[in-house]
């Protein structure tokens, strides 16, 4: 059996609000009982993709015994994501990654368009997503954008564009287990290419739904992530609020 601690959208921005609400996630996996296999931060790491917040980010983010995985998000900068958190030179393509943790593979796609809030795998993106597929590990496929509408316009307006053809790609895998994401600031669970879409909530604010409020933020609710379960083949997940 694996556990994986989905959060997303910490925005490190220097600071002590977004730092003190993913300090509090943090310490709150810090303090489970039980193991973990892997963290997984699905994008929008710093707010505005600047190299401090990067460094802040990574002296949060080492501070666990854990593997820790990233991708970036729209409010990410890629040279600087690279530099400063995966010990790479710079450089503006796409920062796509394998990760394996036991036998399952983690396929980190960058689904971001610079300067722009919306979403795209590009054609170098999903010839790669294709070649790691044809692998045929057991494989999560975790990128920023959901390729799903989440009924609330103004996010629907930035998910991944182009879905259909992310779909073709994982229609020829029956190793792609699930698609993992965030973006949305909203734990949500969804289906797109007949596999579960998972969406791990905000660390830095929640999304407002349409039926509940004019809103579209709530700055006040807690931070909350996501469990996702995995055993036997059978994927789990439990959203939780963090105390």
């Amino acid at each position: 059996m694996m556990v994986i601690a989905h959060l997303s959208d910490t925005h490190f921005d220097g600071g002590p609000r977004a730092t003190a609400r993913a300090r509090r996630v943090l310490d709150y996996l810090d303090a489970l009982p039980g193991p973990l296999d892997a963290i997984l931060v699905s994008g929008d790491i710093a707010d505005h993709g600047l190299t401090p917040e990067y460094e802040l980010a990574r002296a949060h983010l080492a501070d666990t015994t854990v593997p820790v995985l990233l991708l970036p998000g729209n409010h990410d900068a890629r040279g600087n994501f690279r530099e400063v958190l995966l010990g790479g030179p710079p450089g503006d393509g796409p920062v796509n990654q394998v990760a394996k943790v036991g036998d399952v593979v983690f396929a980190l796609c960058d689904s971001c368009i610079p300067g722009r809030a919306d979403g795209l795998l590009d054609d170098a993106t999903l010839a790669w997503l294709d070649e790691v597929l044809a692998e045929g590990a057991p494989t999560l496929v975790c990128l920023h954008h959901p390729p799903v509408a989440l009924h609330e316009p103004t996010l629907d307006r930035i998910r991944l564009g182009a879905a259909d053809r992310f779909a073709e790609v994982l229609s020829r895998h029956d190793n792609a287990l699930a698609v993992l994401c965030g973006h949305a600031h909203t734990g949500a669970a969804s289906t797109f290419a007949g596999r579960p879409v998972l969406v791990a909530p905000g660390v830095v604010s929640t999304l407002v739904l349409p039926w509940e409020s004019d809103a579209v933020m709530d700055l006040d609710l807690p931070p909350a992530l996501a469990f996702h379960v995995l055993d036997g083949g059978r994927l789990t997940t439990h959203y939780r609020v963090v105390p």
